[in-house]
């Protein structure tokens, strides 16, 4: 089972730090499937540290970074099942991939194609909303209809600690409380909402004490630590299936690289707090502990992450094989009655793009 360590408020752990605090660990899980998360984990920061590169070279736009963040993304995927839902934000843009998804999809949704698009019916992953915090309305609903409907399926939508400053977070939580929705509430908590620290956020000691308001239990997890990430979303998820209803999960890191591309942290971020994070990072963290569990050799480490950049590789070259988009579905699906000069608008974008 997993471990508490006092000085924290709480926090659940799993993973120990190899010398004064012993591993713990997770019932239920096989040594296939430690290595399968590792994989997922992999994956996730290979396609978290391409996709940097991409943008400085221009094949794709603005990026929201998430390194360090891949321990929450996998472990909560992980105690799903494939018939259950998860709702993501853009931080978690990449999250599909552990469910399948082509590689190209998720990039091609960076660069504004519309083949990065994909239809949530083949993946039981939602569309991503760029609006802060407005898919947690879309999650409870989904949950509740699905309990109206006597369907076993649960939801699990992610989002930012900045999020919970937004109304459509709070309207969400209110409505799963009350309708007692089988919806998962995961919290990334980075501590900044771009250069907003938390403690501009909320005066509450922790975000996970906010649950009690809206007739849930409140859940602090070491967001780092993607065992103890997994047994919480696991038991969010029995009690979901159970009929109890939501449950809220604060998982707590510190961020540890840009907001995105676009950001210089530099100007607000504390330095000796990003050191400190990037030391004990999520994935090295976790290969760590697999070393120790004598689960995982220097070359099954390198064929893992061979295999994650040769699926980047492969993913940057067939998105851009695709071919341009025509500029008429910006136009063709943004009115349902088409204002006049519209059309007029079309041919001048025509002529500036040369097509």
């Amino acid at each position: 089972m997993s471990q508490v360590l006092p000085a924290e408020r709480g926090l659940r752990r799993v993973i120990g730090d190899g010398a004064s605090v012993p591993d713990g660990q997770v019932d239920g899980l096989s040594a296939d499937d430690l290595l399968a998360l590792y994989r997922g984990l992999v994956l996730l920061r290979t396609y978290d540290e391409r996709s940097v590169v991409y943008h400085r070279q221009g094949r794709i736009g603005t990026y929201a970074i998430f390194w360090n963040h891949e321990a929450m993304q996998v472990g909560s995927a992980f105690a799903l099942e494939r018939r259950d839902w998860i709702f993501p934000s853009y931080r978690e843009s990449a999250i599909g991939l552990l469910r399948g998804m082509p590689v190209a999809t998720v990039l091609q949704w960076w660069r504004g194609h519309p083949a990065g698009w994909w239809n949530p019916l083949d993946w039981n992953v939602a569309s991503i909303c760029v609006p802060i915090g407005t898919h947690v309305p879309h999650a409870v609903g989904f949950a509740w209809g699905a309990k109206l409907r006597g369907e076993d399926r649960v939801a699990l939508v992610m989002f930012g600690d900045g999020a919970t400053s937004e109304g459509s977070v709070h309207e969400g939580m209110t409505f799963a409380g009350v309708t007692k929705a089988p919806v998962i509430l995961f919290c990334n908590n980075n501590q900044w909402a771009i250069s907003t620290p938390v403690s501009e956020q909320t005066a509450a000691p922790t975000l996970a004490e906010k649950a009690i308001g809206y007739g849930m239990p409140g859940v602090r997890v070491d967001g780092g630590d993607v065992l103890a990430v997994y047994e919480a979303t696991r038991e969010a998820v029995a009690r979901a299936r159970a009929g109890d209803g939501p449950t809220f999960i604060e998982a707590v890191t510190y961020r540890a690289a840009p907001h995105a591309t676009a950001d210089d942290p530099s100007l607000y971020i504390d330095e000796e707090r990003v050191a400190e994070a990037r030391e004990n990072e999520c994935v090295g963290r976790f290969a760590r502990y697999l070393e120790r569990a004598g689960l995982l050799s220097e070359d099954v480490a390198a064929e893992i992450k061979d295999d994650a950049l040769a699926r980047l590789r492969e993913g940057i070259a067939e998105a851009e094989a695709e071919p341009p988009a025509d500029p008429a579905l910006v136009f063709d699906y943004a009115y349902a009655s088409p204002p006049p000069g519209l059309a007029d608008d079309l041919a001048e974008l025509r002529r500036i793009l040369g097509r």
